[in-house]
C-alpha cells in the first residue's frame, strides 16, 4: 500500500514504477550506480577544472557549470526515487514536491540556454580566435553563466507557481517517479489550457529556439574547421565539438519529446522513460563523454589523482 497511516493530506503519492512492481529492485540497483557514476564524473571534472592550471581557461569554465548543473540535476530527483523504490511507501512531502518541481524546471531551462552559450563560445575560439580573449572575457563569461542561472530560476519560479496553484480537489496521486510538471497538470480538476500552452510557448522559447541557433552555429564552425590547414588542430577542433553535439542531442531530444509537444499526446509511460534520459541518463553521460573524449581532461584527472595518492602514501 502507498499510503502512510502518519503521512499529511497535503503529501503527495509518487507512484513511480509501482504498476511494474518486479522491476523495483533491479531500477534500485540500476539508478544507485547511475547515480554514484554521475556523482563521481560531475565532482571529478568540477574539482579538476578548479586545482589544475592547465584547465584554467573559459572552455573548462562552462564545463564545469554543466557538471555542477548536472550534479544538482539529479541529486534533485534520485535520491527520492531510489527511496521510494526501495520499499512500499512512495510519499514525497508537498514541500518537497514542490522544491522538486521548482529546481528541476529551473535547471532544466539553465541547461538549454548554457548549451548554446558553450556554442557560441566554440564559435569564437574557433572562427575568430584573435578576438577570442577581448569577446570571452572573463568577467563577461561569468556574466553570462550568472544571468543564465537567475533568470532561469526566476522563470522557474513562475512556472512552478502556476503549476502548484492549479485546483486538484484532493487528487495527489502522481503516475510519476519525481514531481513532473505535466504529471502533476494531469491532477487538475478545471480547465488546463493556460497552462498547457504556457507550458508549450516556454517550452519553443527555452528549447527549439537555442537548438536553431546552435545548428546554425555549428554550420558556420564546419565550414570554418574545413579551412583548417593542420591535420592536428582540425581533429582537436573536431572532437570537441564532437562531444558538445553528443551532449546537445541527448539533452534536446528528450526535452523536446516531452515539452514540445500537443498536451493530448501525452502519455505517462513514454513521460516516465523520457524523464529517466533527461533526468538520469544524460547528466551521467555527460560528464563520461567530456572525460573520456578530452585528453586534457583526462591527464588532469590522472595528474590530480596521483598526486592524492603520493600525498596520502608519503
Amino acid at each position: 500500500m502507498w499510503i502512510n497511516n502518519q503521512s499529511s493530506l497535503d503529501d503527495f503519492i509518487l507512484l513511480g514504477f509501482s504498476d511494474h512492481s518486479w522491476l523495483e529492485t533491479p531500477l534500485l540497483v540500476l539508478f544507485l550506480v547511475a547515480y554514484i557514476f554521475a556523482l563521481f564524473g560531475n565532482i571529478s571534472i568540477i574539482l579538476v577544472s578548479c586545482l589544475d592550471p592547465q584547465l584554467d581557461s573559459l572552455v573548462y569554465f562552462f564545463v564545469s557549470n554543466l557538471s555542477l548543473l548536472d550534479l544538482c540535476y539529479t541529486t534533485s530527483t534520485v535520491p527520492q526515487m531510489l527511496l521510494n523504490l526501495r520499499g512500499p511507501e512512495k510519499i514525497i512531502s508537498y514541500g518537497g514536491c514542490v522544491a522538486q518541481l521548482y529546481i528541476f524546471l529551473a535547471l532544466g531551462s539553465t541547461e538549454s540556454i548554457l548549451l548554446a552559450i558553450m556554442v557560441f563560445n566554440h564559435y569564437i575560439a574557433i572562427c575568430k580566435p584573435l578576438h577570442y580573449p577581448v569577446i570571452m572575457n572573463q568577467r563577461r563569461c561569468i556574466h553570462m553563466s550568472a544571468g543564465t542561472w537567475i533568470s532561469d530560476f526566476a522563470n522557474s519560479l513562475v512556472q512552478s507557481t502556476l503549476t502548484v496553484l492549479v485546483p486538484r480537489c484532493g487528487q495527489r496521486v502522481i503516475d510519476h517517479f519525481f514531481c513532473e510538471v505535466l504529471a502533476l497538470l494531469k491532477l487538475a480538476y478545471t480547465d488546463i489550457h493556460v497552462n498547457e500552452s504556457e507550458l508549450n510557448v516556454l517550452g519553443a522559447l527555452l528549447l527549439l529556439v537555442p537548438l536553431t541557433l546552435i545548428l546554425g552555429t555549428y554550420v558556420l564552425i564546419a565550414r570554418a574547421v574545413m579551412r583548417i590547414h593542420s591535420t592536428e588542430s582540425r581533429w582537436k577542433a573536431f572532437n570537441t565539438c564532437v562531444s558538445h553535439l553528443l551532449v546537445i542531442f541527448l539533452f534536446y531530444f528528450t526535452a523536446i519529446s516531452m515539452y514540445v509537444q500537443p498536451p493530448s499526446s501525452y502519455s505517462h509511460d513514454r513521460g516516465k522513460i523520457m524523464a529517466l534520459f533527461y533526468g538520469i541518463i544524460t547528466p551521467t553521460l555527460n560528464a563520461f563523454i567530456y572525460t573520456l573524449r578530452n585528453k586534457d581532461v583526462k591527464a588532469a584527472l590522472r595528474k590530480t589523482l596521483t598526486k592524492e595518492f603520493w600525498i596520502k602514501t608519503r
